[in-house]
């Protein structure tokens, strides 16, 4: 098959070509219909990530068709279209057996712990817990942007920020992710404020349900600014960039007795970044992360899709090939598109 690999961390990856993969017993093979690219994918590059092992092929966004089960599989078959949380269980340690599949002791993680999906096939562990259907509806494309972002925001705001109506919702960085999780804060009924530094994710923020916005370029302090508009602070702040001065950002601006969650990955020199810990303290301001979602949860995120109070079709941004994945890789740090971008011609 055709795929995107490298050698040596942070060195150009290359289109080659490699063995097809093979199911395991308890797995599937995916034909990969579209893949995101995410800023994960690019931590991974730069080998922020330990799991990794070189050669390696990256991608965890993924949307496709099943073409080969393996023999202890009993929930899925060839032709089922399907997509799958980055973050997979194992179904054996306590963390599974609770139903919290997304920080399970020995999680799969294809393109990260495995193969990834910037390939034309994929294997998936353990089927038959990690497999979500598509509705017939949903388009490979729409499927692949939910990958890490948009569910990775439903979790941070339903679940983790358990965010609802009325409330004042920051939302630090309007890439894919904090794009995802303004349509989710507002779609739960909340009042959302945008922040960034480019103006046309701000104007996109705004169409997507945020009732204010703060360009962090041009304000000198972007805290004071959020505690302003919501007069008082915000009930939940996500950083959704993940970087030391909006994870610092979003603590500041929060009222007494909010919620700061820890979506944007901070790994690295990043990891452990400054927290002004005296506010936390006195105004017991809680610190959540929030790490992928389980397979179970997409039935609600599906639901609210159906209903039309989601939308994540209009998060996708550039559709490229898979020879164009490279360069869209490299550039994940000095620049994101509006939105998801998509490999959709594998």
């Amino acid at each position: 098959m055709k795929a995107i690999m490298y050698e040596v961390f942070g060195q150009e990856p290359k289109v080659v070509t490699v063995d097809d993969p093979a199911p395991p017993a308890h797995g599937v093979v995916v034909k990969v219909e579209a893949t995101g690219v995410c800023r994960s994918d690019w931590h991974g590059w730069k080998g922020h990530d330990p799991d990794i092992v070189l050669p390696h092929v990256p991608g965890h966004e993924l949307a496709g068709i099943i073409c080969a089960v393996g023999r202890d599989v009993t929930r899925w078959k060839a032709g089922d279209r399907v997509t799958v949380p980055f973050v997979c269980g194992c179904g054996a340690c306590p963390e599974c057996h609770t139903g919290h599949q997304q920080v399970c002791e020995n999680q799969f993680q294809p393109g990260f712990t495995h193969w990834g999906s910037f390939a034309e096939y994929v294997a998936i562990h353990f089927a038959d817990l990690n497999l979500v259907a598509l509705p017939e509806n949903m388009s490979f494309t729409t499927a692949a942007s939910l990958g890490c972002r948009f569910v990775t925001s439903f979790r941070a705001v339903v679940d983790q920020g358990k965010v609802s109506a009325g409330q004042w919702v920051a939302v630090h960085g309007c890439g894919g992710v904090g794009l995802s999780a303004v349509m989710i804060a507002a779609a739960a009924g909340a009042n959302v404020v945008g922040i960034d530094i480019a103006q046309d994710k701000l104007a996109l923020a705004q169409e997507l349900g945020a009732v204010a916005t703060v360009n962090s370029a041009t304000v000198a302090d972007v805290p004071e600014a959020v505690m302003e508009i919501t007069r008082g602070g915000a009930h939940v702040s996500i950083d959704a960039l993940g970087h030391p001065e909006t994870c610092f950002n979003s603590i500041k601006n929060l009222r007494r007795r909010g919620k700061h969650v820890q979506v944007g990955l901070m790994l690295a020199d990043q990891a452990r970044p400054q927290v002004p810990m005296d506010r936390i303290i006195g105004w017991e301001l809680e610190i959540l992360g929030s790490h992928g979602i389980q397979a179970h949860r997409y039935d609600a995120i599906f639901d609210m899709v159906r209903s039309g109070k989601l939308d994540p079709a209009r998060l996708v941004g550039s559709r490229i090939s898979l020879e164009d994945a490279p360069r869209a890789l490299m550039d994940m740090a000095s620049f994101q598109s509006i939105g998801a971008t998509v490999i959709t011609q594998l």
